[in-house]
């Protein structure tokens, strides 16, 4: 696919929304790679995408622990942390990566640690501070069949967000 999105948020709640406004279009199978650096907000977006998808519990970072699930619409949520590369590693290479595909919705933080691991159909979003409260958001669909075309449509049918740009492709 590859067109990318480019959002810009003007801070934590506009990011969560964003996310919220995603989860909500997000198609079972959807795996999210996430990347940017410490504090770029990766489990703010995480957050809303899990509530858009229909988590009911509070989502908070995996880091100390190998993988996150939460029961999600249709199926569950899981939320891996690769921060800790070598032991997302092991889990992933170890069968831990037939979890993130159908009927689940998978994020995963840090992805470029682990990405050989990951499948290739994904949406792959990259997050990078502005200032201390605005994010730019890069968003590309990757791969291709009728996942890849379905993540591609919940990207482009997100509606007007406060708080969020759409600076476009």
């Amino acid at each position: 696919m590859g067109l990318e999105r480019v959002f810009l948020s003007q801070g934590p709640a506009a990011t969560e929304a964003l996310g919220a406004a995603l989860g909500e279009r997000l198609p079972p199978g959807a795996v999210v790679l996430l990347d940017g650096e410490l504090g770029a907000g990766k489990t703010c977006l995480v957050r809303g995408i899990a509530h858009g998808a229909g988590v009911r519990e509070r989502v908070s970072s995996p880091t100390y622990s190998l993988m996150q699930s939460y029961a999600a619409r249709g199926g569950e949520f899981h939320h891996l942390d690769a921060w800790m590369e070598g032991r997302e590693r092991a889990f992933l290479a170890e069968g831990g990566a037939e979890l993130l595909g159908p009927p689940a919705i998978s994020c995963v933080e840090w992805a470029e640690r682990v990405r050989e691991y990951l499948p290739s159909t994904h949406l792959s979003i990259a997050i990078a501070p502005s200032d201390e409260h605005k994010r730019t958001l890069r968003a590309r669909v990757e791969g291709d069949g009728p996942l890849a075309v379905a993540l591609q449509q919940a990207l482009d049918d997100l509606p007007p967000i406060p708080g969020i740009t759409d600076i476009g492709a």
